[in-house]
């Protein structure tokens, strides 16, 4: 099997910890490595044969936190065109250096998994189910609240009992809370990750199959015979995500659920209940941080001066040198919009 690891993103949803130069996935939660080095090591439990997809703007950080990584393994886009430009990216690569039965499995650099060894095995059951039916395969994710957050992928007929291949009856966007909790209850629908699996085969027949304009933008792609030229169709390439051009118009698309825990870090809410808190439920991280009749918060100070923080519950406040945040908890979703007004 083949991993691709998307490392892109803005970093406005954890800012002033993440910024567009330097993303989420660049981050050190929990531990000493940050998101993209733990998705790395979670790849290499699986196979040895990775990609790591990034853009030239953040590519030199990349590289920085993964020295052991060969040039050879670097796929970087000339500019941003989202998961769409990621995923043909990688085909041709892959059609260059790999035979086309070999299964090639999408993964996301800015996830939070602990479960290394569950993670591996969905991602071995998705790639036989690619070889043995002939389909794309996602990994969705099983559902533990009736999230409002996410999306959703509807689970259809069951092919194979053991291994719990599906084929799929659709998807469904970030519902509301009555949708969602029918959702959940109804144990037909797995969270969407956006994980996705299939051979280079497979994935070439569904694209000139279910996805003319996708497939057209490969070809150009692949007819790009110098690095100018291939410079060039990739710019031209829309901006827009794989889940609009390939998910959501193959007809045939199989789903297995992945059994290991995960965590999208979306919002400073997620990043805490990723973090390890005090007796007080305080996560306190870097020095010269007080916090003083205080519960449930998150307190982090990357820069010299110290902070104090009296008084207040399940607040967010962040000082770095990109900027100062404060905000309650369960308003964090709005820092993506406040951090567009710098």
């Amino acid at each position: 099997m083949i991993v691709a690891i998307i490392a892109g993103g803005a970093g406005t949803r954890l800012w002033p910890l993440s910024t567009p130069d330097y993303p989420k996935h660049l981050l050190t939660v929990t531990g000493d490595k940050s998101l993209l080095q733990a998705s790395y090591e979670r790849a290499k439990r699986i196979t040895d044969k990775i990609y790591i997809v990034t853009e030239a703007g953040h590519a030199h950080h990349v590289r920085d936190q993964l020295p052991e990584v060969s040039e050879s393994a670097f796929i970087v886009e000339p500019a941003r065109r989202d998961t769409s430009g990621c995923f043909l990216a990688t085909l041709r690569r892959a059609k260059q250096d790999y035979d086309a039965d070999e299964p090639i499995a999408f993964t996301w650099s800015d996830h939070y998994i602990r479960d290394t060894e569950g993670f591996a095995e969905s991602f071995r059951i998705a790639g036989d189910a690619t070889v043995k039916y002939h389909y794309p395969v996602l990994v969705g994710i099983e559902p533990t609240y009736a999230s409002t957050g996410f999306g959703y992928i509807h689970k259809a007929e069951l092919l194979d009992g053991e291994q719990l291949v599906h084929k799929t009856a659709g998807f469904k966007e970030k519902p509301d809370l009555e949708t969602a909790q029918t959702f959940f209850n109804s144990g037909e629908y797995l969270w969407n990750g956006g994980y996705l699996v299939g051979t280079l085969g497979v994935f070439e027949h569904a694209m000139e199959a279910d996805c003319p304009r996708l497939w057209q933008d490969y070809q150009k792609l692949l007819a790009s015979q110098d690095e100018e030229a291939y410079k060039q169709a990739y710019l031209g390439l829309e901006k827009i995500a794989i889940d609009y051009t390939f998910n959501e118009r193959v007809k045939n698309l199989l789903v297995v659920p992945g059994t290991f825990d995960w965590m999208d870090l979306g919002s400073f809410k997620d990043l805490y209940a990723a973090s390890d808190a005090n007796e007080d439920g305080n996560c306190l991280l870097g020095d010269k941080v007080v916090a003083m009749d205080t519960k449930n918060s998150y307190v982090r100070n990357d820069c010299d001066k110290p902070v104090a923080v009296i008084g207040l519950d399940d607040v967010v406040v962040v000082n770095t040198p990109n900027g100062i945040l404060v905000a309650r908890k369960d308003m964090s979703q709005l820092v993506k919009e406040a951090s567009k007004e710098f």
